[in-house]
């Protein structure tokens, strides 16, 4: 009988493991959660600096295309276009004897169509050149200026063989004089009229 009380000793250390398992629980419980908010933070974070790398990044890139200037483009956008015409030997105006002169002309035009165009006014635009320099004597042809002046009216010749109005600017010269000084006041500088050939150039050139 005295025995007895051996079960209430084996009950105390059973109710003492249970609290020391419901405190290791809580324990790692708490390290759970607490562990699970660093993380969230730290994911948080992560988020956020990559964010703004990413937005950094998208302004490196954009910032360039702000100060981007387009590129330029030549207004012709092809090489110059020549038409060369076959050479003129013709009698010149000279009184004291006789000169002639023989002159090979590449007329340069803005426009490869327009090049072919020239063909079909061949016939005229060689007829208006003769009479330029049928016209002509020898000593008008020697000098540099001469030449020069020969080519622009080899050139506003051949424009308006063609069909374009491109008056003489002489003539307007010798209007202009005849008005008053009030009326040359009032008068505007005119633009100058289109011409599709752009220079006349010689190939050759031979007085005698």
């Amino acid at each position: 009988m005295a025995a007895a009380p051996a079960p209430a000793a084996d009950a105390a250390p059973k109710g003492g493991g249970s609290k020391k398992l419901i405190i290791i629980i809580v324990a790692v419980l708490a390290l759970v959660v607490v562990g699970g908010g660093a993380a969230a933070v730290l994911l948080m974070k992560k988020k956020a600096d990559t964010a703004e790398a990413s937005a950094d990044g998208e302004e490196e890139h954009e910032a360039p295309a702000e100060h981007a200037k387009p590129k330029e483009h030549k207004s012709d956008g092809h090489p110059p276009t020549f038409v060369p015409l076959d050479p003129f030997t013709v009698n010149l105006a000279d009184k004291d004897a006789d000169r002639y002169a023989q002159v090979g002309i590449n007329l340069q035009v803005e426009d490869p169509h327009l090049a072919e165009e020239i063909k079909n006014y061949m016939p005229a635009i060689r007829n208006g050149i003769l009479l330029i320099l049928s016209h002509k004597s020898s000593e008008d042809l020697l000098s540099p200026e001469g030449k020069q002046k020969l080519a622009e009216e080899i050139r506003r010749e051949t424009a308006r063989s063609m069909g374009y109005e491109v008056p003489d600017p002489d003539e307007d010269e010798d209007n202009a004089d005849e008005d008053s000084p009030k009326k040359k006041k009032k008068k505007k500088k005119k633009a100058e009229p289109y011409n599709p050939i752009v220079h006349v150039h010689y190939s050759n050139f031979i007085v005698q």
